[in-house]
């Protein structure tokens, strides 16, 4: 579709633990909507996960994630929760995120929609791990090759890096989404 062809979204974060068992983060999520519109800060987020068992003591570890977006010109209100859970089994890991998203305001329909998002990965080194992930939300679904990895470096910081090519599913799914993260911690 020529009217979204170049799109991009871009989130810059900041966030910080709580304690042993939470974790906050706040973004800025600017938009360019297509290749000849100019990029803007569209949209603010807050997002507190919270890690409800430690990581092995069950079959899986699992977390709860909340987040609330507001868009910045309009009256779009969403508010999501989401199941996190993390499986793993060798040098294999897998995970899978259950949301449930409600939207709502003046100026856009109030409704509930469901997300679904599911990565397996191989840990072959800790600065390379090649994955597959699977994308499903109401308007589109996707399925493609990630590639990611920590670099660490001296007093805990590190820099954590993904990369991957998503191809759509479905003819209401964009053909491809290019997702590339990168995350320093300190």
């Amino acid at each position: 579709d020529e009217e979204i062809d170049g799109a991009q979204v871009h989130r810059l974060g900041l966030g910080a633990a709580l304690n042993d068992r939470l974790f906050a983060e706040f973004y800025l999520i600017g938009k360019k909507e297509s290749r000849g519109s100019s990029f803007k800060l569209e949209a603010y987020e807050a997002e507190l996960k919270w890690q409800l068992t430690e990581q092995g003591e069950y079959a899986a570890d699992c977390g709860l994630l909340f987040e609330l977006e507001t868009e910045r010109d309009d009256n779009v209100w969403e508010y999501s929760t989401a199941v996190l859970v993390a499986k793993e089994f060798g040098r294999w890991t897998g995970t899978l995120n259950l949301a449930a998203v409600y939207e709502w305001g003046s100026d856009v329909s109030n409704e509930w929609e469901s997300k679904l998002a599911a990565q397996v990965r191989y840990r072959y080194a800790r600065a390379f791990e090649p994955a597959l992930e699977f994308y499903a939300g109401d308007s589109d679904k996707g399925l493609g090759p990630v590639a990611l990895g920590d670099l660490r470096f001296g007093n805990g910081n590190k820099l954590h890096w993904e990369a991957g090519l998503i191809f759509g599913l479905d003819s209401d799914s964009p053909d491809q989404t290019a997702r590339a993260l990168l995350e320093y911690e300190f």
